[in-house]
């Protein structure tokens, strides 16, 4: 054995010897209950940080524990690999996006490699591979088939100086063009959707069948999705045959309607704009168009809007009410228009204050006699009783709701309604590096889909990126330019591809039957491994990321290609890796933590105090760990076993080079007590039928660390204290002398099959140099023995009116007055109780026993 734990060498020795055995690959027509874990695949920027450490690293441990358990497993890898990035690095390094997309993927794999992980290679996907998007494309074309995809008109971010389109992360925070510096503006292109408003209800009720589902994540779904229920209202235009339709979850506010306001690009904000207010109407327009979504809905803004001139009329006091537009309204929400009632609603009482409009109060609190608009300072939202609202008043508010939607439809003026928050799923992008959308644009025949025979549609190579102008697509007409499938007449091909989120959402399915090139994946292995059993990924992804993928999930069910309702069985997100963060609190700047002094930290060009705080790592904050530098100095498994052992997975890990050379020194410990015991072990091991009070204690202490391990690794994965319990077995080990005994074997073994899905390098290297042949990680998960944490003695407190005299050993089964008898004849009893009255006996089972004496 060699004396000196060498992580280096090992590490590189067996994940060798893993590969050659095929150790890690997925069982076929195996009769063992199956078990799928997955991380959430990354897109190969080429650079693996400490975010991916951690993740991959949780799931490996989950599948090799899996594996010990009994379990067939599947645990793939692939790479979101489509995406703007590729694309910006064609433009700046004049290198092809598959060419810099691939040499990524290389480098990210052989990092990934490094880390030990069993993952079985074999099934590998990349998202930019013909081999994947041509199946992405036949699914693309389920949901045409299916009437879930179609276009439409929708806003688009706008370079006016490149004329070109700009995804919101080219748009920086004040709204300009991350390459021109232009203005942005908004511009309606012609756009594909997936109607996934279709699934909304679906979506939201299924919620109740994901247990396994942190809750903060369902409640993010839920907020998401945003059921409404309240009224669909119709509004005349006075003098036009015209009405503005409003959704309110507040009909019983309805008589206190004192405006309406559209969005500034709802088609009737024409019809309705005076020849006197056009102009100026036209300004705001032209105005808004410059802003972002999220610049016009922030909250801490102005709510900005203008009189277009027209009018409106509330059908159910006949009141007339004008017709504004403002910023904050967006056509692409709900109707595109909204009631104004500022008198109960915070944000319309902020923008009629603002813009001098009527506030008129319809609901009063049930406890008060005078109720007034001049007396309002803020809009009062609370139920109450209905005031100024004709037949209804003096009706409380919250039966006025449904007596309002029943008058509303009695009458023709609206209906009750449902309505929700979510929005149809935009998935076209006007950009090349991505997965070609499959349709042709016939004149005559409209837009038709491309056959499954001629699948994938391929991404051309002669490209040309220069950053302005249409999408590079849009300007190859050797490409664009084909035959109608349908009629054989002149036809020109989508130049739009689809957002990378359609890639995601169905990537676990592929992973099923990766290498199959005749279907997406077969049913049946579909059936076999789906759903994941285990899903690890960051919590950013907690909303759009995951409603995709259970979207997907539920056309694909209705389609007959998968019969399971939810793709991820349980979900675990883990918390972000901080590193330590210096900063100058005067000037703004980060500090290089390598020019601090940890002990006085000071900005060595100014001399000031730095502020001191952990921080997700960044390179701007130059707070990174380079993964590869810690694996160079410690290794792979101490780089794992800090990862786990600092923090719940769930919960942020704060990066502490101290705790990792202690991880580093335990690691150390446990190498230096196997290769002890294996340099002197007997040649026979010594069994005993009655076992000694040293081998019952070890023994205990074995089977406590099974049981504990165990139970720390089902549910929420407590990796943390279980790597506690390891420590504990091995200091158990450490300090047992019976070597030569059948119990310390089972400690030495059981340690190191415990360890093995968190140090799976040195646990094998350790286990092989005991004599055995087969790999650990083939081994099986020790079981508890129940009689082996039955304790024998305990250790009993003897007290003094209160005071603790001394402990003796007794037996465990002894009953109160056997305690109280052997606390008496002890030798601590006899020296306190002598020539005392022993007035009372207070004896705790399992604990102490008190004596309450007196002269």
């Amino acid at each position: 054995m060699e004396s000196q734990y060498n992580a280096a060498a090992i590490e590189q020795k067996w994940q060798q010897d893993w590969v050659k055995q095929g150790l890690d690959k997925t069982p076929e027509n195996s009769d063992k209950p199956k078990f799928y874990a997955l991380s959430m695949f990354p897109y190969p920027s080429g650079n693996l940080h400490m975010g991916h450490v951690r993740n991959y690293v949780i799931t490996d441990v989950i599948a090799r524990l899996k594996r010990l358990q009994g379990y067939r497993v599947l645990h793939p890898m692939g790479w979101d690999a489509f995406g703007l990035p590729a694309e910006n690095a064609a433009i700046d390094r004049n290198i092809p996006p598959a060419e810099w997309t691939y040499k990524n993927i290389a480098q990210m794999k052989q990092q990934l490699q490094t880390l030990g992980l069993s993952i079985d290679w074999e099934r590998e996907v990349a998202t930019c591979s013909p081999d994947y998007y041509k199946w992405t494309q036949w699914l693309f074309l389920q949901f045409y088939q299916a009437g879930l995809a179609y276009q439409k008109e929708a806003a688009v971010n706008w370079d006016p100086i490149d004329q070109t389109v700009l995804a919101n992360e080219q748009v920086d925070s004040d709204g300009y063009s991350w390459r021109s510096g232009a203005k942005v503006e908004r511009k309606l292109l012609r756009q594909w959707f997936f109607k996934i408003t279709d699934y909304a209800e679906q979506l939201l009720n299924d919620l109740d069948k994901l247990p396994g589902w942190p809750d903060r994540v369902k409640l993010m779904q839920e907020n998401w999705i945003g059921k409404s229920v309240g009224a669909y209202l119709e509004f005349p235009i006075k003098g036009s045959e015209e009405k503005i339709a409003v959704f309110t979850t507040r009909p019983d506010t309805v008589y206190g309607v004192t405006y309406v306001v559209l969005a500034p690009e709802h088609p009737l904000t024409p019809k309705v704009t005076t020849a006197k207010q056009q102009k100026a109407v036209d300004a705001f327009i032209k105005e808004v168009a410059n802003e972002s979504e999220i610049e016009r809905t922030a909250e801490d803004k102005p709510k900005r809007g203008i009189l277009t001139g027209g009018t409106a009329i509330n059908p159910f006091n006949g009141q007339e009410i004008p017709i504004l537009i403002a910023d904050y309204v967006l056509y692409e929400y709900g109707t595109g228009a909204v009631m104004g009632v500022p008198a109960h609603d915070t944000r319309d009482f902020k923008f009629a204050t603002e813009n001098k409009l009527t506030i008129k109060v319809v609901i009063i609190p049930e406890d008060v006699e005078t109720f007034h608009e001049t007396s309002l300072r803020e809009a009062y939202t609370e139920p109450g009783i209905m005031v100024n609202s004709g037949e209804f008043d003096g009706m409380k508010s919250t039966e006025g709701k449904n007596a309002i939607i029943e008058y509303a439809e009695k009458h023709g003026y609206g209906k009750a309604r449902i309505q929700y928050r979510l929005r149809d799923w935009l998935i076209s992008r006007q950009r090349y590096w991505g997965c070609p959308i499959p349709v042709v644009h016939c004149p005559s025949c409209g837009s038709i889909a491309v056959p499954d025979a001629n699948l994938p549609v391929k991404l051309p190579e002669n490209v040309e990126f220069t950053g302005r102008g249409a999408s590079p697509l849009a300007k190859l007409e050797d490409w664009i330019n084909v035959p109608c499938p349908s009629c054989g007449e002149p036809a020109k091909r989508e130049t739009d591809t689809m957002d990378t989120f359609i890639d995601s959402s169905w990537y676990y399915l592929r992973y099923t039957d990766a290498v199959n090139d005749q279907e997406a994946f077969k049913l049946e292995k579909a059936d076999d491994w789906m759903g994941v059993d285990q899903y690890v990924g960051g919590i950013e992804h907690a909303i759009l990321h995951l409603l995709y993928s259970r979207f997907f999930t539920k056309v694909l069910r209705d389609r007959g290609l998968v019969n399971i309702d939810e793709p991820f069985k349980r979900l675990l997100t883990q918390g972000m890796v901080q590193g330590m963060t210096y900063k100058n609190p005067k000037t703004g700047k980060y500090i290089p933590s390598d020019k601090v002094n940890p002990e006085t930290p000071k900005d060595p060009e100014t001399g000031d105090n730095l502020d001191v705080f952990y921080e997700k790592m960044s390179k701007s904050k130059y707070n990174g760990v380079d993964p590869e530098k810690v694996i160079a100095k410690y290794g792979v498994d101490t780089a794992r076993m800090f990862i786990l052992f600092k923090a719940p997975p769930e919960k942020d890990l704060e990066w502490d080079d101290a705790d990792v050379e202690g991880q580093f020194r335990f690691l150390n410990r446990v190498w230096r007590l196997v290769t002890a015991y294996g340099e002197t072990k007997p040649k026979k091991v010594k069994k005993n039928t009655e076992l000694t009070k040293v081998e019952k204690n070890l023994r205990r202490a074995i089977h406590t660390a099974i049981k504990e391990i165990a139970e720390d690794l089902e549910g929420d994965y407590q990796f943390n204290t279980a790597v506690s319990e390891l420590m504990k077995l091995s200091n158990a080990l450490n300090d047992a002398k019976c070597l030569d005994s059948a119990v310390y074997q089972e400690g030495i073994e059981t340690l190191l099959i415990l360890l093995a899905p968190f140090a799976p390098h040195i646990a094998e290297e350790l286990w092989h140099d005991l004599g055995h042949k087969k790999s650990i990680h083939l081994a099986s998960w020790p079981k508890v023995d129940p009689d082996a944490l039955v304790v024998d003695e305990i250790t009993l407190v003897i007290q003094v009116m209160g005071k603790t005299r001394g402990t003796i050993q007794v037996s465990a089964s002894a009953t109160k007055d056997e305690l109280e008898k052997l606390a008496r004849e002890s030798d601590i009893g006899k020296r306190y109780l002598e020539d005392t009255e022993v007035k009372k006996v207070i004896v705790v089972p399992g604990k102490l026993v008190n004596f309450v004496v007196g002269k």
